[in-house]
């Protein structure tokens, strides 16, 4: 029995789409295991523009030695061959290798970038904070290693203490590079003996002591007057081995009382900050002392804002020596929530602006520290907050997987989001119901069209290779006439393959049947 043209390609069509997914429950996600092996995975990051690969930062602070390590993510192996080694790291908890940023033109130029703590000098520091620039083996974005002998000090920073280092770099919308670090450490920002450093005034505390870089976001200039890193013009302190680096003129304290790097501040232990993709909106998660946990907010451009600390906890007032419970000059967070349960330190994250879940997009995403928790919200405009949702039961089923401590989320290239469970796991968020993969490459084909990878001619949403091609447009000009007869019997004369229209293994009459009764109907 021969099946015929209106039967056959709706059948076919369905194949290449590939199964039906149910967004019944559109809104519930999954954790997919990326890899796994790993030794205190804290970070992830992609290159611009590399759909291919994930670069995973690995602490280091067991045995002082750190690295960054390659994962595929089409076949979801990691490298063999660390991309970078780090040594020399400092080994208490919160130190070691903390993060990495490719420069926005890595494509072009190799260059990248990353912060850690170095190790002790017992009796002269607890450990420097170190932003080093180093480049890809032979300047090669492609290169599956990193060449050591190319590090470049950016920054260095005495730590009067070993814990809140905050730990986070990454190239805003603007182009500068921005620094996310602590108060310096210890309990309640300077009450501790050892964490105000020489020459500043007791009991102000870091945090609200603008003469230092403690407790705030940073925000510096790595490539100089000409837009290139690498030259001598990178390096407006030529005096100072510690500060290899310019400082943009738009930074709220040029000109005025306060160091000039200083973009923000009042902050205790940013832990994890992130810049919206399409929007420019900056988010910083900042761990709180006894009570509170927040994640902050600014806008795009909106400099010298003073989050509280140590005279606010979230909303609350401390009480502190020096500190106002008056509302200004300090920016409430945009969400907060308080020590209950197994909360206890905020891991902050990202805005969702992936292409496999479109339902999600605009949803920000962070977690705590404690325990399995993991959640999502979105800000509207007016600074509300809706669509609260606990995530924690849908990527850490009971008695399923065993998620433990994320220490950090990160985006892919095409900004779909990961997490990283301490205990040596990268896990990618998905649609719980799947996603349409027509060609079965592990990836939604929303984001192969995206990736460039897939063509989508007409728009569809299909990738092209996986649609199944019109009969009566044989030519596949877009319109059905006579050029299509003519197209289709220069083939069915040859015996030719391409016109095998019904797809029963030969070139015979029943073609020319099935093509005429697409044809004269206009139909595929």
């Amino acid at each position: 029995m021969r099946m015929n043209l209106r039967t056959l390609v709706p059948c076919l069509a369905a194949l290449a789409l590939g199964p039906v997914v149910d967004r019944t429950h559109a809104q519930e996600v999954r954790p997919e295991i990326m890899a796994t092996g790993l030794t205190d995975p804290l970070y992830m990051v992609a290159p611009p523009g590399d759909t291919q690969r994930l670069f995973i930062v690995e602490q280091g602070r067991r045995t002082g030695t750190g690295a960054i390590k390659v994962l595929n993510l089409a076949t979801k192996t990691v490298a063999p061959t660390p991309y970078l080694t780090v040594s020399g790291l400092g080994t208490a908890i919160e130190q070691g290798l903390l993060c990495m940023a490719f420069h926005p033109n890595f494509q072009q130029n190799g260059y990248f970038y990353i912060h850690y703590t170095s190790a002790a000098v017992p009796g002269v520091t607890a450990g420097d904070t170190v932003i080093a620039r180093y480049r890809a083996t032979g300047g090669n974005p492609a290169s599956m290693t990193a060449d050591p002998s190319s590090a470049h000090i950016i920054l260095r920073l005495v730590q009067p203490d070993p814990d809140h280092n905050g730990g986070w770099i990454g190239f805003g919308p603007d182009g500068f590079m921005y620094v996310a670090l602590g108060d310096g450490g210890y309990q309640w920002d300077a009450n501790g003996p050892n964490t105000l450093p020489p020459g500043h005034t007791p009991g102000l505390g870091n945090a609200q002591d603008i003469t230092n870089l403690y407790g705030s976001i940073l925000r510096i200039d790595v490539d100089g007057a000409d837009n290139i890193p690498g030259n001598a013009d990178d390096d407006c302190f030529p005096g100072n081995p510690d500060k290899n680096y310019c400082i943009p003129p738009s930074n709220p304290f040029v000109g005025a009382d306060g160091e000039d790097e200083i973009w923000a501040y009042g902050l205790r232990n940013p832990w994890r900050m992130s810049f919206d993709r399409v929007t420019g909106d900056m988010w910083i998660g900042d761990v709180g002392q006894n009570d509170r946990e927040e994640i902050n907010f600014s806008p795009p451009n909106f400099a010298g804002r003073n989050y509280g600390w140590r005279c606010r906890e979230g909303t609350l007032c401390t009480n502190l020596s020096g500190c106002s419970c008056a509302p200004g000059p300090y920016v409430p967070p945009a969400f907060e929530y308080a020590h209950t349960g197994n909360l206890c330190a905020v891991t902050g994250g990202y805005v969702y602006r992936g292409c496999s879940m479109p339902w999600l997009v605009g949803t920000y995403w962070f977690a705590d520290y404690c325990g399995r928790n993991i959640f999502s919200f979105r800000r509207q405009s007016n600074g509300a907050i809706t669509d609260y949702v606990v995530r924690s039961d849908q990527l850490d089923p009971p008695g399923d997987l065993d998620i433990y401590t994320v220490s950090s989320f990160g985006e892919d290239a095409l900004g779909e989001l990961y997490f990283t469970d301490r205990v040596g796991i990268v896990y990618r968020i998905v649609d719980a119901n799947g996603f349409v993969d027509c060609n079965n490459n592990g990836r939604s084909d929303a984001c192969d069209i995206v990736a460039g990878t897939s063509i989508d001619a007409n728009g569809n949403g299909i990738p092209d290779e996986c649609e199944i091609p019109c009969i009566a447009d044989f030519n596949q000009d877009g319109g059905v006439d006579g050029q299509d007869v003519e197209a289709f019997f220069v083939l069915w004369e040859l015996g030719e393959s391409g016109a095998d229209v019904n797809q029963d293994g030969g070139v015979d009459g029943n073609d020319v049947e099935t093509f005429f009764i697409a044809w004269e109907s206009g139909e595929c």
